[in-house]
């Protein structure tokens, strides 16, 4: 039998496999450094100075007391969010030149706004490590692609320098606060140059990875009117450079309101016409000015996947997302200025602005610009090695695919360094916990995590003193009131139930761009409970205080009156080996039936036959229950995801109901839009 997870309708909590006690946690952190971490340090610092519950000074003696402990500290700082946010500014010493009149007047959502009157800087937090002279000299950023034997250092002094000439550039060519500053590039060195310095002019940041197309890039930019344009001529990606000067061109040609180009030459090109070097542009010798801005002033625009209509442009704060990833980055992962922090992502996925929350704990950050499975699946593993990554994130389908291709990446490479391995973007599967602690490290902390562009930050993550238990995630993150809720409203434990979040929090978003009246901030999430965030998830918070997330909920399967979380159906198909990818819908017929139809993608060389459709239903029977058994079993070439490659359910769903692909989709938040027209075209079959 294997791991049994939780789907909605269910009453129990994850069961180990081969009868082991369900209770016993995989991974224990060692006591010693668990009360050495930092999140002890705060809590024993707060409980003297703001009445948070007091930390012991010994190691807490078994699991139920690291839990309850935790416990009582999310409960603290759920319960008086005025006391922990002003702990949380006073413990990272956010620097205020002026104060706040208060830290939360009116905790209303939506509409809450944090520390009303304060102004501060992003920028000036994220570069602060380089003031010190011993610290100046220390790589702030290590950078490697797939061209590069060795990583590149940029010093935390080199990094003030390419941040006060780029600043100055801007400045000298009109660039003011409130301007928006777009960037088409890859993760390199450079765009975090380019945030650093939009944010030290108190502009607002936004970005796009440049295997977006055209039509993709424009619908998010178009809505912004950036004044500055910052692009990579092309990318490095699976051992071939990818020319990106046609669709440079273009983006020039339909935005109108840049000013200033700025071209960065990845692939060595020379500069077209009308536009600055990106050498000529940071070859300044200044020191950092710092516009100290509103604590509410726009720090950047993140994008949703925007599967239909415009992708909503979601904007967030400076002083709120200071404070959400000083607390994220410091508390839940450990993150210092000794740790190497590496996180596999673009440019285009709000794990990139959460990786630069490095630099604001004085952690070194690795990017890496290529792709995760050149020239071998194990890419990710060879550049963690190559770094001297200690805490490394990926994803849950990495994991996923490093299993399937039989990886061992801690027999095979230095993995030493390591000791947190962070996993988000979808669910990870008990197999893939498993595979980590079996292949990578037997005493690694696995920090799986879940939250949302939306406020970008997690929700529920790491915690460095609790356990960590099959297929869950360790507990709700400070400050974050996340509860479970059944269909009536209320508030449950170990079943499923929408993920919802009671309280603020400060990176939740100031609102929209061209949301005048806040109608669209509203009807996203706060339509469905008044005054709550309903974020789309189906979530379980089980006795012990950990978190099962099930997948979305606006793509629930929903047979025989119970509700299914499509993830339980993933992780069972995906462990064939025959299966490389599978994506399952329910559709309401005319009729009052159902139909629950599973698209697979086969592994090379694998074949549908009667065999295979036998034996995904029979694991699919056995293993989760008879109704999770689909329908149809039906083999596609490939399966449609967003352009941050989360698979597409809800689209799909609208165009077998017959719903035409112009109306369902946005075509340019799709990575391959044929994968779609077959759905399409089944749709109009199943209409006759």
């Amino acid at each position: 039998m294997f791991p049994r997870t939780l789907r909605p309708g269910d009453h129990t909590v994850s069961t180990a496999p081969n009868g082991t006690d369900p209770t016993e946690p995989l991974w224990r952190p060692d006591p010693a450094k668990a009360a050495a971490t930092r999140l002890v340090a705060f809590q024993q610092w707060a409980a003297t100075t703001h009445g948070a519950p007091a930390a012991p000074l010994a190691p807490a003696p078994d699991d139920a007391t690291a839990a309850t402990r935790y416990a009582d500290l999310h409960a603290w700082s759920t319960d008086d969010l005025q006391r922990f946010w002003t702990a949380v500014t006073e413990y990272f010493d956010v620097r205020f030149s002026t104060p706040a009149a208060a830290v939360l007047p009116d905790a209303t959502m939506p509409g809450a706004h944090w520390f009303p009157g304060a102004r501060l800087n992003y920028a000036e937090h994220a570069l602060r490590f380089g003031d010190d002279p011993a610290h100046a000299d220390r790589p702030a950023i290590l950078h490697l692609d797939e061209t590069r034997a060795e990583p590149l250092a940029v010093s935390w002094a080199e990094l003030r320098r390419q941040v006060a000439a780029l600043a100055a550039t801007l400045r000298a060519r009109g660039v003011e606060p409130g301007d928006r500053v777009a960037g088409y590039l890859p993760n390199i060195p450079q765009a975090v140059v380019a945030l650093l310095a939009t944010a030290s002019i108190g502009a607002v940041w936004t970005s796009c990875a440049p295997d977006f197309g055209a039509r993709s890039v424009l619908d998010r930019f178009q809505q912004l009117a950036p004044v500055v344009l910052l692009a990579v001529d092309g990318y490095h990606y699976g051992g071939k450079d990818h020319d990106r000067g046609a669709v440079v061109a273009e983006l020039r040609g339909e935005l109108p309101s840049v000013r200033t180009f700025i071209h960065v030459p990845l692939l060595g090109t020379e500069a077209p016409e009308g536009a600055l070097d990106w050498a000529a542009a940071t070859a300044g010798d200044a020191e950092p000015e710092f516009a100290r801005v509103p604590f509410e002033q726009p720090l950047w625009v993140l994008y949703s996947s925007g599967t239909t209509g415009l992708p909503k442009a979601i904007v967030q704060s400076q002083g709120g997302i200071l404070v959400e990833h000083l607390k994220q980055a410091a508390l839940h992962l450990d993150l210092g200025p000794e740790d190497r922090f590496f996180w596999y992502t673009s440019t285009g996925w709000m794990m990139w602005n959460f990786l630069v929350a490095g630099l604001l704990v004085g952690s070194t950050i690795v990017t890496y610009d290529g792709s995760p499975g050149h020239p071998t699946t194990g890419a990710l593993w060879e550049v963690a090695a190559r770094t001297g990554a200690t805490v490394l994130g990926t994803s849950a389908a990495y994991v996923i695919a490093s299993r399937k291709a039989e990886l061992h990446p801690g027999r095979d490479l230095d993995l030493s360094a390591v000791r947190c391995i962070g996993t988000t973007g979808s669910p990870l599967p008990p197999d893939g916990f498993r595979w980590i602690y079996d292949e990578v490290k037997p005493d690694v902390w696995l920090a799986s995590v879940s939250g949302g562009t939306d406020v970008c930050s997690c929700f529920v993550g790491g915690v460095p003193t609790l356990p960590v238990h099959l297929g869950e995630i360790q507990a709700p993150c400070l400050g974050a009131a996340v509860e479970s809720w059944d269909a009536a409203g209320k508030p449950h434990t170990d079943e499923v139930g929408e993920l919802v979040v009671t309280k603020p929090l400060p990176s939740m978003p100031t609102g929209f761009w061209n949301d005048p009246d806040g109608s669209r901030y509203h009807d996203s999430y706060f339509d469905t409970y008044p005054g709550v965030w309903r974020h789309g998830d189906w979530i379980t918070v089980t006795s012990r205080g950990t978190v099962v997330i099930h997948g979305r909920s606006d793509s629930t399967l929903n047979r025989q009156g119970v509700r299914m979380g499509s993830s339980d159906i993933y992780e069972v198909v995906e462990r064939l080996p025959e299966i490389a990818e599978s994506l399952v819908i329910g559709l309401e017929e005319e009729n009052g039936g159902y139909w629950m139809p599973l698209f697979v993608v086969l592994a090379p060389g694998a074949v549908l036959d009667d065999d295979l459709r036998a034996r995904i239903r029979t694991a699919l029977r056995e293993q989760l229950s008879p109704r999770h058994v689909p329908d149809e079993v039906i083999a596609v070439d490939g399966l449609p995801h967003t352009l941050t490659g989360k698979r597409i359910e809800v689209p799909v769903k609208r165009l077998l109901s017959g719903t035409p692909l112009a109306q369902a989709v946005n075509p340019g938040s799709v990575d391959n839009l044929d994968h779609l027209r077959f759905f399409e075209q089944l749709g109009r079959q199943r209409r006759g």
